[in-house]
């Protein structure tokens, strides 16, 4: 099914402002669609004076559905007579005379203009299932009345709110208070009353007037907060707030309700989020808590680095320090993987940031001992945490190997290649220098270094494969296909 974007740029002329507004209308259209009880499609011109195409629908969440078939990406093309064709040219509300049938169900249908600008730019199509009407109650009653003054403000123009306030504010079903122009409460859902009882207010919610009973519920002494709710629950501007207690949060949204040019009164809607907020403070603490642990571990390994460091330096065996200097840089190479975690707030990371500090360090060793440089050709992308620590051995290990066997720990230059495979990463170390020997066997090497990059690239699921410089240099690469996060099982 096209998107709006799509069917908008591939059927119509309208204009930047013009298709941000429809955007907007989407955005918010949820709460037409369920105080209506109604599908809703929109239909935006073509080209052609005679022809509309379906750029988006909805379908209510408080009522059965009259429209079973997706209709997005359909046209309406030469028919006069169409409530569609009708509101657009007319400008004016179009409705049937009676319900109709659709697919064996009474449908009520009406048609109503998008005007943005002074200019009709598109048609919002209502579709009401009319099976088993019966007497509405006071909620359908008052949900209803506020459906037509919305859709009368899309025809005036002044619904949409240009407010941006995502898809994941509260909905009709969360709780809804229906404000007059003073700003008392006319009507409140079952679970607006819900939501203001965990606040804390125990009487009657109508005839109350909304600002001066949230202000009076919230904190003491935070003067500007009382000050921001008041402006937003006083239904003069379309806002949105959160009022909270010591023990509750309720998110609340206005939108001003207008007739022509008077406002006569605000719809609110409302959603307890205490326990939504309860579980994010959670997460911040988790995440606080394992970046933390992630420092503290760098902490400790960058301190065995450094033990083995002066270890090393104390032996008089060549041997000896070699293999203390390799451990130390097995260890350092763990602590940048640590390191970066400690600043992310997921376990995804960019390994790009790991791989160039791993580089650093090999370099700043090499530098003393011969003069090789080690350099990072291409982007990794993101790697899971768990893939990064072993992916970070086998690339610390691959270097090594390159400076040590393939320049002979002379001068010379090291590629660490990258690349982005999708669900998989290729790294290939690649040192023009010493060939391998006519007779290795990767299987049979007795190579430290080697058999842990084996063992790492096999523990991942990936591939390893060690052979001749890929230009036909004297040379070797070294190739790494692992993938970005290990499966669950």
């Amino acid at each position: 099914m096209p998107s709006l974007a799509e069917v908008v740029a591939d059927h119509t002329d309208l204009d930047e402002g013009q298709r941000k507004r429809l955007e907007q209308l989407v955005s918010q259209w949820h709460l037409l669609a369920d105080l209506a009880f109604s599908d809703l499609v929109l239909w935006v011109p073509d080209p052609d004076p005679q022809v509309f195409w379906a750029a988006a629908q909805i379908r209510p969440a408080t009522g059965p559905t009259a429209l079973f078939e997706d209709v997005v990406g359909d046209p309406i093309a030469y028919v006069p007579e169409h409530l569609v064709t009708g509101a657009f040219i007319s400008g004016e509300v179009t409705t049937t005379s009676a319900n109709k049938l659709h697919a064996g169900i009474p449908v009520d249908v009406s048609a109503i203009p998008i005007r943005y600008g002074g200019v009709v730019i598109g048609v919002l199509e209502r579709h009401t299932n009319q099976l088993g009407v019966r007497r509405p109650s006071a909620m359908e009653s008052n949900y209803l009345a506020i459906a037509d003054i919305l859709a009368g403000m899309v025809a005036e123009g002044t619904f949409p709110v240009e407010e941006d306030w995502g898809s994941s504010g509260p909905h009709v079903g969360d709780g809804l208070m229906r404000l007059a122009a003073d700003g008392d409460i006319v009507y409140a859902s079952p679970n607006a009353v819900s939501a203001y009882r965990r606040l804390g207010w125990w009487l009657d919610l109508e005839d109350e007037n909304l600002a001066q009973i949230t202000t009076q519920m919230a904190p003491a002494g935070d003067e500007p907060r009382h000050e921001a709710l008041v402006a937003a629950l006083s239904g003069r501007h379309a806002r949105e707030c959160e009022a909270s207690t010591g023990y509750a949060q309720v998110q609340l949204q206005t939108i001003p309700l207008r007739v022509g040019n008077d406002r006569v009164g605000a719809v609110v809607v409302c959603k307890d989020v205490t326990d939504l907020r309860r579980r994010e403070r959670e997460l911040v603490s988790k995440n606080a808590t394992i970046r933390e642990m992630h420092h503290r571990v760098k902490n400790n390994l960058q301190t065995v680095a450094a033990l083995l460091r002066m270890q090393s330096r104390r032996m008089t065996s060549p041997e000896a320090a070699d293999a203390l200097g390799a451990a130390m840089a097995r260890v350092s190479s763990i602590a940048v993987v640590h390191e970066v975690l400690s600043q992310v707030f997921d376990e995804n990371l960019d390994f790009d940031e790991v791989v160039d500090q791993i580089l650093r360090m090999l370099a700043t060793v090499a530098t003393t001992e011969s003069a090789a440089t080690v350099h990072r050709v291409g982007s990794f992308g993101t790697v899971s945490a768990d893939v990064a620590t072993s992916l970070s051995l086998v690339v610390t290990e691959l270097c090594q190997n390159a400076i040590e066997h393939g320049l002979g720990r002379g001068p010379g230059h090291v590629d660490v290649v990258a690349e982005d495979l999708g669900e998989r990463v290729r790294v290939r170390v690649i040192v023009e220098g010493k060939p391998l020997p006519d007779d290795f066997d990767l299987a049979s090497s007795s190579s430290l270094g080697l058999s842990i990059v084996q063992t790492m690239v096999s523990d991942l699921g990936g591939e390893f494969r060690l052979g001749p410089h890929p230009e036909g240099l004297e040379g070797t690469c070294a190739e790494v296909v692992v993938p970005r996060s290990r499966r669950r099982v």
